[in-house]
């Protein structure tokens, strides 16, 4: 960046998914990864142009962090596995959203609430309390999750997209400099 030019973003995501190493991957997959990565865009964050080894999550791994920016801090993840998708958002402060989430449809609400990623206060305890446990309180009942596997949607669906993005925003809102006109984003304008 030494011509102070932003950084090249890479391949768009449909011709990556073009390649034949996705062919395994479903229609629906496809098209849910690239509304997904549509939406990502539009709100200014960015996979890099790569799609990368998922290691132990599954065999590939797409990364959201926030474009033009040097924190390299993960905002979203979606998981390519043998036969389907996982998408994975990275959320803190859970207890400052009870209230959207208390609100929201099932399949976001029980993200937070329901079995999955339950803590089971295995050997990260030894020390006192466990930097990998997210600790919060929805609708009156305390919730411990094991931060390794929290907020993971098995199988996310095209249909509910708005859903996950409306839940995306409610943790990370269009901010806007205070000299500037307020954002507006319109889901179908092209990014």
């Amino acid at each position: 960046m030494a011509s102070g030019r932003p950084k090249a973003e890479g391949k768009p995501m449909a011709e990556i998914l073009g390649e034949s190493r996705f062919d395994p991957v479903s229609t629906a997959d496809k098209a849910f990864v690239l509304a997904f990565d549509h939406e990502m865009r539009r709100l200014g964050y960015g996979f890099g142009g790569e799609i990368g080894s998922g290691f132990c999550w599954g065999k590939y791994m797409i990364v959201y962090r926030k474009r033009g920016v040097a924190d390299k801090k993960v905002f979203a993840r979606i998981y390519i596995r043998e036969s389907d998708i996982v998408l994975r958002l990275f959320f803190s402060k859970v207890d400052n959203h009870h209230k959207f989430i208390e609100s929201a449809p099932r399949h976001i609400k029980d993200v937070f609430t329901g079995e999955a990623a339950g803590c089971k206060h295995c050997k990260n305890e030894r020390d006192g309390a466990c930097r990998f446990r997210k600790v919060y309180t929805i609708a009156g009942r305390t919730m411990e999750k094991c931060n390794g596997h929290t907020f993971r949607f098995e199988k996310p669906e095209q249909d509910k997209l708005d859903d996950y993005v409306d839940l995306f925003t409610e943790f990370y809102p269009l901010k806007r400099n205070k000299k500037e006109k307020p954002i507006v984003a319109r889901r179908d304008a092209p990014v």
